[in-house]
């Protein structure tokens, strides 16, 4: 199986995410950001990810992508979610401030989605319209937005450390995890101790790699 995808893309950590918690050995390929052209071939639509299965058909949506390899082996993992609105409003308050710090980096960050100019520029262009101001304004702004974002972590502590649940992982954290991880961009940003751990126990047993390595 192929899963194709972009490094900067919370759908896409989503895949990531159960095809390393169930051990699946798949191709991952990295798509240019701006080769509109082969998502639309594959699938019919400018989405990612997408997973090209053993036989050569392609599916979309990161949540069937999940199930599906999920579903690998004949024997699912992933418990159901518990916490879906709570996550899901959690995630709408924070959107202003974490895309405000994410879109600038992530065309700072030396992913391969960006391997040409023209790639930088198409993300650059779509992704400043959508929050209203440069990147270069954003980024300046940065401090601000850590200033506000930091509090709202506090609010995530009903979610178990793996480590609490015998390293059960579920779609609570199939919702979650993908945006913290991307936040691990965001250089100094302090999520306060207990999602700090979250975070990192389940790159680790995910396999996805954070960036606090190349964070700005």
């Amino acid at each position: 199986m192929k899963l194709f995808v972009f490094e900067h893309c919370p759908y896409c950590v989503r895949a990531m995410m159960a095809a390393g918690y169930k051990g699946i050995a798949l191709e991952k390929v990295i798509l240019q950001n701006d080769d509109v052209d082969s998502r639309i071939r594959m699938v019919g639509a400018n989405m990612v990810p997408i997973l090209q299965k053993d036989d050569g058909s392609y599916m979309a949506e990161s949540l069937d992508i999940v199930a599906y390899l999920d579903a690998v082996g004949g024997e699912a993992l992933l418990k159901p979610a518990e916490h879906e609105q709570h996550i899901a409003a959690w995630l709408d308050k924070a959107a202003y401030y974490s895309s405000r710090l994410l879109h600038p980096r992530n065309v700072r960050l030396g992913l391969p989605e960006y391997g040409s100019e023209a790639a930088v520029r198409w993300y650059t262009e779509k992704k400043s319209a959508l929050i209203g101001m440069s990147f270069d304004e954003a980024f300046a702004a940065s401090a601000e937005y850590m200033a506000a974002l930091e509090p709202l972590f506090g609010e995530l502590d009903f979610m178990l450390l793996p480590s609490e649940r015998n390293n059960q992982l579920g779609y609570d954290d199939i919702l979650l995890f993908p945006v913290l991880r991307n936040l691990t961009a965001v250089k100094g940003l302090n999520y306060g101790e207990h999602i700090r751990r979250y975070v990192d126990e389940v790159a680790e047993l995910t396999g996805v790699a954070l960036f606090d390595g190349i964070a700005i």
